[in-house]
């Protein structure tokens, strides 16, 4: 059962988001953090359930290319919503594969070889033979994601913001790599900022920002942030997908 503590904001009346933080080719993680979903979800029935990814789909782990097969074919429950957010990683790989040699490089270097083995593709081989070995619906699925959601008093991003300017005025690259000087900041920024990007060994709650990258790809944990109304929550699973409780700081 899951233990739900005070939130550092609200959402309407009937509505249930679960956020998923960074996956990074972890799929068997993040099938069972599905499974624990979708037992919340038949426990604790709710009006409008919605289940959102942070983004950062891709690299560094060994099934990319499951994780996005899931993600394509599979929701936790029947006609769940689901909002898919891109991360840095999910953009430069598009890049990388739409023939961007620049990407490609920085893709290599920050963990694209166990995407491409993910597919069978040798990180060695002419990059112009990439692409055509990458399922046309997976480079579909990365260039249809979302950037942003907003959702009662929080604001869902991958990276973050920065601080003084306004949610609707932020530069796309901040908000798939911002670092500093958001996760310091003490500033209101107009909604409180769910984003992963950022690994922390437990999940951070703060009155501005809630951060659930959790490293899963690290041998960390995978963890879905729950909120409804004032208060929220957390569903963990460990490296071999088997539920963990877990506190925040």
């Amino acid at each position: 059962m899951i233990t739900l503590s005070q939130a550092p904001a609200h959402l309407p009346e009937g509505r249930r988001i679960y956020a998923i933080g960074d996956i990074h080719g972890c799929d068997v993680q993040l099938g069972n953090l599905h499974e624990l979903i979708a037992e919340d979800l038949a426990q604790r029935p709710v009006e409008a359930p919605l289940l959102l990814h942070i983004g950062d789909y891709v690299d560094r782990g060994a099934d990319t290319a499951g994780v996005l097969q899931r993600l394509l074919t599979e929701t936790p429950i029947p006609g769940l919503p689901v909002v898919n957010l891109v991360g840095n990683h999910d953009e430069t790989m598009l890049h990388a594969l739409c023939g961007d040699r620049a990407a490609a490089t920085d893709w290599l270097f920050a963990g694209g070889a166990p995407a491409l083995q993910s597919y069978g593709i040798d990180p060695d081989s002419p990059r112009e033979s990439w692409p055509d070995q990458v399922p046309p619906e997976h480079l579909d699925f990365l260039r249809e994601l979302t950037l942003t959601h907003r959702d009662g008093g929080y604001f869902f991003v991958h990276g973050g913001v920065r601080p003084g300017v306004p949610l609707e005025q932020q530069a796309r690259e901040d908000l798939l790599r911002m670092r500093q000087p958001f996760l310091y900041s003490e500033m209101s920024f107009g909604a409180v900022v769910v984003h992963g990007h950022t690994p922390v060994r437990d999940p951070v709650v703060r009155h501005n920002r809630i951060a659930i990258d959790t490293g899963a790809v690290f041998g960390g944990k995978m963890t879905c942030l729950v909120l409804e109304g004032e208060t929220l929550g957390f569903l963990t699973t460990d490296p071999v997908g088997e539920p963990v409780s877990i506190a925040h700081r």
